[in-house]
């Protein structure tokens, strides 16, 4: 999908780049989380040392496992290290968002940030003034699907320039995972296939990723799921929908913690 000049453009931003930050999405899910942990792991081993991800606010305790989610800067939690890394920072990667809005209060960043911009995003209607390079693909199954196309063109032009690792393939592989719902849906591709082949053969192992993002849950998510399902599901025949809504009493009755509902879905709705 992304073209030769997009893969010409990223590379002339990279070059001489000493201080790369990657911005992610408000309530940052498997393909938020994958994308910037990918494309941080692969720019570190082309050689650039301060790479560094900020997210708006705390991820999923299912997605912690993730190679250098620890590092991770959270805005609402470290307002002044997220404040001076985008200072400093020379590039800025946009993944897995399409406008400010999408990053919640931490778009305030923005107006701290004056180097150049680039968006890498699978979602509807970019906002073209928010960034310098635009690689909106709304086909692409996932933002890691676009990061790991980057990425190979950047290789064909400079072989030797970065490899992909475990780490970086097992981040990627988890947001193709998560945004395909393991791969039931929107997932019809056959290069989608090819580059899980890609990512195999760097190592990484995809029966513990899947262990690790759908069976780790806690008992008070999985009461939680089927309070939902058998207490609070209503359903509408005649406009073939189903809707669940929870109070703030509701979830703090079950003990609700960050990304608990991640995955709740009846048809297409989430809760």
């Amino acid at each position: 999908m992304i073209t030769q000049a997009q893969t010409d453009t990223v590379k002339a931003l990279l070059a001489g780049r000493e201080h790369v930050v990657i911005f992610t999405h408000l309530s940052p899910d498997g393909d938020a989380m994958g994308s910037a942990l990918g494309l941080k792991h692969w720019l570190q081993s082309c050689g650039y040392v301060d790479v560094r991800v900020v997210v708006p606010n705390p991820f999923p305790d299912f997605l912690s496992w993730l190679p250098g989610a620890q590092e991770i800067i959270i805005y609402s939690n470290a307002k002044e290290e997220a404040e001076r890394a985008a200072r400093e920072a020379d590039l800025l990667f946009c993944l897995d968002f399409n406008e400010p809005k999408r990053i919640g209060d931490a778009a305030a960043l923005f107006d701290l940030v004056s180097c150049p911009k680039v968006l890498i995003d699978h979602h509807l209607y970019p906002d073209e003034q928010m960034v310098d390079a635009i690689l909106s693909y709304p086909n692409a199954p996932a933002t890691c699907y676009l990061v790991l196309e980057l990425i190979n063109n950047l290789q064909i032009q400079q072989p030797t320039n970065g490899s992909l690792s475990t780490d970086t393939a097992t981040c990627l592989y988890c947001g193709l995972m998560t945004d395909t719902g393991n791969f039931a849906f929107n997932s019809n591709n056959p290069v989608l296939y090819e580059m899980i082949a890609q990512l195999l053969r760097a190592g990484i192992n995809k029966d513990q990723i899947f262990d690790a993002v759908f069976n780790q849950y806690s008992s008070h998510r999985m009461e939680l799921m089927g309070y939902c399902l058998f207490r609070k599901m209503r359903i509408f025949p005649k406009y073939h929908t189903a809707l669940v809504t929870l109070s703030m009493s509701e979830l703090r009755r079950f003990n609700y913690q960050k990304g608990d509902s991640e995955g709740f879905e009846i048809g297409r709705a989430h809760v």
